[in-house]
């Protein structure tokens, strides 16, 4: 009985995402997108936290944004927006996208994971947005405390030359991450970096480019946690 109804609620909010997700100028599409948002997106939660902080001059990390606080960071000075949640249709990114080009901000989508790891391209795309968006800019995913928190110390080893060790504190409590469980993966991804290059050094991108792997990074993981490691 219990797996019938999660099932049957399973599949009613992927209808609604997909739903809300789509052109917001039908009619009743915004309210039913602000809707799916604000309950299944818990952006309710959001209206109070930011998770927001600055990575390095020109840059900011943060949980999801809503309209409000898009217009605050167009009027502090922000230029670009990068979602780091993907582009499958859903309503945040639906509301996002059409926010930003109301108040003239550029847009920009990368997907990384808080639980899994990517491919290897997906990471390199990401490192090449690093290099080309303009500045200012915040990143963000869902909570501001994950994927937000990978991809900014990705910032600071690629754009900003800092090494692992320092990079690797934007992962921390102070945001949210915990080391333990799942989201503990991120933290191993850039502890095997940091052993991989500890005597020959070597640029993330070049490490992400050459020796990436990330089915093995997850099997290691998965032992080190079956260890209770």
């Amino acid at each position: 009985m219990i797996d019938r109804l999660k099932s049957g609620y399973d599949a009613f909010e992927r209808r609604w995402r997909q739903s809300a997700g789509g052109d917001l100028s039908a009619p009743g599409a915004r309210r039913s997108a602000l809707w799916h948002f604000h309950l299944m997106d818990h952006a309710f939660l959001r209206v109070f936290w930011s998770n927001m902080a600055q990575v390095a001059p020109g840059v900011w990390r943060s949980n999801q944004p809503d309209d409000r606080r898009l217009k605050r960071y167009r009027d502090m000075g922000i230029k670009t927006v990068l979602s780091l949640r993907g582009d499958k249709p859903s309503s945040h990114l639906a509301l996002e996208r059409a926010t930003c080009a109301r108040l003239g901000l550029t847009f920009e989508v990368a997907s990384i994971g808080a639980r899994r790891l990517v491919p290897a391209d997906r990471v390199l795309h990401l490192l090449d947005l690093f290099e080309t968006v303009e500045r200012p800019f915040v990143m963000h995913c869902k909570s501001g405390a994950d994927r937000a928190g990978l991809a900014a110390a990705l910032y600071l080893m690629h754009i900003e030359g800092r090494p692992v060790e320092e990079a690797a504190k934007q992962l921390s409590m102070r945001f949210l991450h915990s080391r333990r469980g799942a989201t503990g993966l991120l933290d191993h991804m850039l502890d095997a970096y940091a052993a991989d290059t500890a005597k020959e050094p070597m640029p993330i991108r070049t490490w992400i480019e050459t020796r990436y792997d990330k089915h093995a990074l997850e099997d290691e993981y998965r032992a080190l946690q079956a260890k209770g490691g």
